[in-house]
C-alpha cells in the first residue's frame, strides 16, 4: 500500500530545513550587530527582507500542501 503521507513529510522537511537556514542567517546577523553601527542599520534592513521572505515562502508552502491534499 502506498504511503499517502510521504509527500507531506517531504514538504514539511523542506520547510524545516529552510527555517533552520534562515535562523542561522539571523543568528550570524545578530552577532554582527554588536560590532558597528553601520552593521546594525544593515542588519535591521536585512531582517525586514528576511521576515518578508519567510512570510511569502511559508504562504507558498502552505498553498502547495493545500493543493496536494485536494
Amino acid at each position: 500500500m502506498k504511503d499517502i503521507l510521504a509527500p507531506l513529510r517531504s514538504r514539511l522537511t523542506d520547510l524545516m530545513i529552510n527555517l533552520i537556514v534562515v535562523g542561522v542567517v539571523l543568528l550570524l546577523l545578530s552577532i554582527l550587530i554588536v560590532w558597528t553601527d553601520f552593521v546594525l542599520e544593515l542588519v535591521v534592513g536585512v531582517m525586514v527582507v528576511v521576515v518578508a521572505y519567510v512570510m511569502f515562502y511559508g504562504a507558498y508552502k502552505l498553498w502547495r500542501i493545500k493543493n496536494m491534499l485536494k
